[in-house]
């Protein structure tokens, strides 16, 4: 009875998850083994835009952009977090003033945030790329080479969500127990010790969460690639939501872009996993 009860109190949430993500996501997956287009009525086609996926050179370019621009924007994110997180615990001066400029990005929406950064990496009149000249660095020919591309993205992307990093590290260490750290000077322990015995395996739940939801949403990435570059020059610098978004919406080619949406969904689940095991043995395995 107590189970019927429990079951009839969480239908509501149910039945939404249901009406937003379940029946959507089994449409899209329809989808993508027809072939469908503008004023074109939807032909099964099986697994063949699976296969046209595999075969085709752009889509693994764009993957392979994806896998490494995630990697290095999640685990600077995370490197550059956690040292803001220590700094903010330590005692910070003008503690909120400082508190507000960091968070600052987060409020700024990507679409003003890629403007901005276009502006100030602009090749003509872009003040950051006049200071790079000024001190013999060169220029970042973002529009022009695929790697300076990328790299502006990486930078964008992590100047844009360091925050959300930033915030549940911070909270994390804010509820370390002071006794540990006393304890850990009574005994001698270095700085370097301390972080690494105490710190690190108390806010571990923190830095996975932190890293699962960072993974996800960046393997998702598309505002700033698409805005920067479009994925130019000759699609080098495509991610995966850019080749979905041009298949979609350029190509027209629903079937193929569906097909890439269940691609996406697939990788993330792979990504998220290990995160996944590995958050269930250090938080919930005790209660089996």
């Amino acid at each position: 009875m107590v189970r019927a009860v429990h079951w009839v109190m969480v239908a509501p949430a149910l039945t939404l998850l249901a009406a937003l993500i379940f029946l959507p996501s089994l449409y899209v997956f329809w989808l993508s083994l027809n072939n469908s287009s503008f004023g074109a009525q939807a032909q099964w086609v099986g697994l063949a835009n699976y296969f046209t996926l595999l075969q085709d050179p752009y889509f693994w370019r764009a993957f392979l952009n994806t896998f490494v621009l995630v990697n290095v924007v999640v685990y600077l994110e995370l490197a550059l977090g956690l040292a803001m997180a220590l700094l903010f615990a330590g005692g910070m001066p003008w503690p909120k003033l400082t508190l507000a400029v960091v968070l600052a990005p987060y409020a700024i929406s990507e679409v003003v945030a890629v403007i901005m950064w276009k502006y100030m990496f602009e090749p003509q009149v872009g003040p950051l790329q006049w200071l790079l000249r000024s001190i013999g660095l060169g220029e970042i020919d973002w529009a022009v080479n695929p790697v300076h591309g990328l790299g502006l993205v990486v930078l964008l992307a992590v100047w844009h969500h360091l925050p959300f990093t930033f915030l549940l590290l911070y909270a994390a260490l804010l509820g370390v127990p002071k006794e540990l750290y006393e304890a850990a000077r009574v005994d001698g322990a270095s700085a370097w010790t301390t972080f690494r015995r105490i710190t690190v395996p108390v806010i571990m739940p923190a830095i996975l969460v932190a890293l699962l939801f960072r993974y996800i949403f960046a393997f998702r990435i598309f505002s700033e690639p698409w805005l920067l570059t479009q994925g130019g020059p000759a699609r080098s610098t495509e991610v995966l939501a850019v080749y979905l978004y041009k298949a979609a919406f350029r190509y027209h080619d629903f079937g193929l872009a569906a097909a890439t949406g269940w691609a996406m969904v697939l990788l993330s689940l792979l990504i998220s996993i290990p995160y996944l095991r590995v958050m269930y043995r250090r938080m919930f395995a005790h209660e089996a």
